[in-house]
């Protein structure tokens, strides 16, 4: 039994496809096909159900890609330790963010990174708050930003109470701070998206409880900033037979809704640079509310002092609408 054995059968169990995972490995996937028959051989155990359309895992194949996954972050973590550097963050780090942050974030990120560490290479994948924490907790992903819990009013300034936003969307096993680092980036204001020839363009911020009247647009269930702004505006979950229920899966899309007039939505400030103002109005909101970006990653990585260096050089040169943590 080998790690290259072990790192075949975790990218079939990824992509659920022969071919995909052989393009995924860079071999033929006859190539592929025979050295997991020589690892079932090996252990004595049928790992993939290959009857039908698509191969599947059996019990005990799931079973072990779970310890594969673990053993062999472990093994890159040996390998990342034993790397000479001349110089912090060079090489490969694969950088996991979410949907609502990649597009408008990224590009000022891999400027400062690329001024900054200019041998740092970012692989980024892009995903929801459920997906990231799972690539993070088993080796998928080194590092990830995230919409941390939107503590308004107060936030103690210690990693002890601060939780990935992962327990907000109910995972099982939400992050846990005895096994991750987190440092927290920025704080984020979000701005109120409404019709242009709305009543409330015409002011200059605009209060939560102004927009009861309004249907409240939100991004489709998986996206930390659906939970926010429900939150933010005290609203419940609609019901699903709601004529009014519309979901989208980008924040562009919420945008053309709210201009043909379908209701309101709430907008983090870096995704309002580009907005239409002819067609949507942006408004402060008069609370100040806004959502918290942070970079996590596991503790025992051997990396994990690069990445506080990362963390805070991201820090320093947060983007403008937003406030570098901690509060000047």
């Amino acid at each position: 039994m080998t790690l290259r054995e072990l790192r075949y059968l975790i990218a079939l169990a990824d992509h659920r496809h022969f071919g995909r995972a052989a393009d995924a490995c860079h071999i033929t996937q006859s190539t592929l096909s025979i050295q997991l028959r020589k690892l079932e051989s090996y252990l004595g155990q049928t790992l993939v159900d290959r009857q039908g359309g698509r191969p599947a895992l059996t019990p005990i194949g799931e079973r072990i890609v779970e310890r594969a996954r673990r053993l062999l972050a472990e093994a890159d973590g040996i390998l990342a330790l034993t790397r000479m550097r001349a110089s912090p963050l060079e090489g490969a780090v694969t950088l996991g963010i979410i949907p609502t942050l990649a597009p408008y974030y990224l590009p000022h990120l891999l400027q400062t990174v690329g001024e900054v560490f200019a041998k740092l290479q970012l692989v980024v994948q892009e995903g929801l708050t459920a997906d990231l924490c799972g690539r993070l907790d088993d080796g998928g992903l080194e590092v990830a930003l995230l919409a941390l819990p939107n503590p308004l009013a107060a936030f103690a300034r210690s990693a002890e109470c601060m939780k990935c936003e992962a327990t907000v969307q109910a995972l099982p096993e939400p992050l846990d701070l005895d096994v991750y680092e987190l440092r927290v980036l920025f704080d984020e204001p979000f701005l109120v998206a409404v019709p242009a020839d709305h009543p409330l363009a015409l002011q200059a911020t605009v209060a939560t409880a102004e927009l009861d009247d309004l249907e409240l647009l939100l991004l489709t269930d998986g996206h930390c900033l659906r939970g926010q702004a429900l939150g933010i505006c005290q609203r419940h979950e609609p019901q699903a037979d709601g004529a009014m229920d519309c979901r989208a899966t980008s924040l562009e899309t919420l945008l053309h809704l709210v201009a043909a007039g379908r209701g309101c939505t709430l907008l983090p400030a870096l995704a309002a640079r580009h907005v239409d103002q002819s067609r949507v109005a942006i408004r402060p909101l008069r609370g100040g509310e806004y959502r918290r970006i942070g970079l996590v990653w596991r503790r025992t990585h051997p990396r994990g002092q690069e990445f506080k260096l990362l963390a805070d050089t991201l820090c320093h040169a947060s983007p403008g609408e937003t406030t570098p943590w901690p509060a000047p």
